[in-house]
């Protein structure tokens, strides 16, 4: 008798071999694998950083198997995905708010941004009035200079001259 498959990690991962199956899709080792990786992930990691963990773990991880799958966990709710100050998808695993983020170009700072912030729920309501248009924060990267970097650069930096 065959024994039972590996439910994966506990917690919030332990439903998911039953999620996946009520969407038609199998819970194939590579999978088990994938979720094996992100259940010790926190933050945010990119896709091919998943792909080299996953190969650490089992050299035949096909990386479109790693992105379709990774695709039906950002609708499942386990992930969200967002893009880098370079443009990369990034991943958040187990997002505990939608959030975008600030990237600073010259120090390479990163920091985390609330649609409750002040400043950007005034944006969003701003281009919800103006436009009639919702902007899903989880897809907001805003690139700049910290104000250490600004500092440093000193005042004709700052005023562009």
């Amino acid at each position: 008798m065959d024994a039972a498959p590996d439910p994966g990690p506990a917690g919030p991962w332990s439903g998911l071999p039953d999620r996946l199956r009520a969407r038609g899709l199998r819970w194939t080792p590579q999978r088990r694998v994938l979720v094996e990786v992100l259940s010790r992930t926190d933050g945010h990691v990119t896709g091919s950083e998943l792909v080299e963990r996953c190969r650490e773990i089992d050299a035949t991880t096909i990386p479109s198997t790693v992105y379709r799958t990774l695709d039906v966990l950002e609708e499942l709710g386990v992930l969200s995905h967002s893009h880098g100050a370079d443009g990369r998808e990034e991943f958040h695993v187990l997002p505990a708010t939608e959030h975008g983020h600030l990237y600073c170009r010259r120090c390479g700072g990163k920091w985390e941004l609330s649609g409750q912030e002040p400043p950007v729920a005034a944006a969003l309501a701003a281009f919800e009035l103006d436009r009639g248009f919702e902007i899903d924060v989880s897809h907001l990267t805003l690139v700049g200079r910290c104000a250490a970097c600004r500092a440093s650069d000193g005042p004709a930096a700052a005023t562009g001259r």
